[in-house]
């Protein structure tokens, strides 16, 4: 053990200091990312463009994530996850107060904004892996990853349920302002628990392009790594094409109101926060994780559908069932399969491994929003984005299954 590392210590407390924290700072990081989608349809006239462009605003950012998620092990392993965490958060509140404060028309400047946000955003997954796969029993991993991710669903729903009433009672950019402020106060809070959870190496070797790009060879070269990446590819598209979609569609496409709209996403939200629990329970004790990643899949390709043959005429109390059902499948998939990468990870790579296949499935959140923002600029609307996600993830989760039923085979 490196002579700076502190004792391993993956008792009961570690393990609830570790989750809590992690779990406080991926919400704060949830709440920047879901902002700008939330308050699409009052902050686009404002700076200039139409809603319709908050997918390239969304691709931006999760490019920036890309870029974090990728370069974000080689700082985890020198200085510690949660020293990279308050760096990361600290980016997220410098790029989320940059766009308060931008002018009306100042393009680039908002292209660096959301860049800078992502960027931020991107190493939180990979930093709370490594911490969690060193502080959590074997047995409980999924469930552990799974409620430490809920913090990005509970994130988007305080988005969604808050923003939109502060937006209306002090404007946009307030709400914005006491984002920013909020990180600062989850930076500080983070501090005391550095000493008990950071593990750091005394390395110093030189940092280079081949060290960055080695865990995307490992991915590529072990089948189950690359399986679990590839389907958090195609699930990231589906889940970044409801989360910045959802709102607009409702408002521009089915007449609802802003607030009606926001409670519409913190419906989906919440329910996905109920939903990664329950399938990191039934991931540790009932099926295989591969056969719950399958069902999520398949079962978010049948909510998609029905959202997008949803017309104005719809009744909320058809739209916000679905709307909670597919929150729970398009947004509740994370858990399962982050403990899967981090358990089939080489020994001691558990925070490259995730971060380099959240660089891939960051591809997917880029994707996802960039193709709904064209297809929603050639038909007028956004059903055939929607319509697009559903077949996404059905193609996902079929081929999960089938991947499954041969491994099963394979073994007997």
């Amino acid at each position: 053990m490196p002579a700076d590392a502190p004792p391993r210590a993956p008792g009961r407390r570690a393990g609830l200091v570790a989750l809590a924290a992690t779990f406080a700072i991926q919400v704060y990081t949830a709440v920047v990312a879901a902002a700008p989608a939330v308050l699409a349809p009052v902050l686009a006239p404002d700076l200039g463009i139409t809603p319709k462009w908050i997918g390239v605003f969304m691709a931006i950012t999760s490019a920036g994530a890309m870029a974090g998620s990728l370069v974000c092990g080689e700082f985890i392993t020198r200085y510690g996850a949660i020293r990279v965490s308050q760096v990361a958060v600290g980016f997220c509140a410098v790029g989320i107060a940059m766009m308060a404060a931008l002018p009306a028309s100042a393009a680039p400047l908002l292209v660096a904004a959301a860049f800078l946000t992502g960027f931020g955003y991107g190493p939180i997954t990979a930093a709370s892996s490594e911490v969690l796969a060193r502080t959590t029993p074997p047995d409980r991993m999924a469930l552990t990853f799974s409620i430490k991710q809920t913090g990005v669903p509970a994130g988007a729903a305080l988005a969604g349920a808050l923003l939109p009433a502060l937006a209306l009672a002090a404007g946009w950019r307030i709400a914005f302002f006491a984002v920013a402020v909020l990180g600062i106060a989850v930076m500080v809070s983070a501090e005391p628990t550095r000493k008990a959870l950071d593990l750091r190496h005394a390395i110093r070797t030189r940092m280079s392009l081949a060290a960055i790009f080695r865990p995307l060879h490992t991915i590529m070269r072990m089948p189950r790594l690359r399986e679990l990446s590839l389907a958090g590819i195609a699930f990231a598209a589906v889940q970044a094409t409801l989360t910045s979609f959802l709102v607009v569609y409702l408002t521009d496409g089915l007449g609802w109101s802003l607030v009606a709209s926001g409670l519409a996403l913190a419906t989906a939200t919440f329910a996905a926060v109920v939903g990664r629990i329950l399938w990191g329970i039934a991931a540790d004790r009932i099926w295989e994780p591969n056969r719950i990643l399958a069902a999520i899949g398949l079962l978010a390709c049948l909510c998609g559908v029905a959202l997008a043959l949803a017309d104005a005429a719809w009744p909320s109390w058809m739209l916000l069932p679905l709307a909670a059902a597919y929150g729970v499948t398009a947004i509740g998939w994370n858990g399962v399969q982050l403990s899967e990468l981090a358990r089939r990870a080489p020994p001691g790579t558990a925070a490259a491994v995730t971060g380099a296949s959240g660089f891939l499935t960051f591809g997917g959140v880029v994707a996802g929003p960039l193709v709904s923002s064209m297809l929603a600029g050639i038909t007028g609307g956004y059903r055939a984005g929607f319509l697009v996600s559903a077949a996404v993830s059905g193609v996902a989760g079929a081929l999960l299954l089938r991947h499954g039923s041969r491994e099963r085979d394979h073994r007997t």
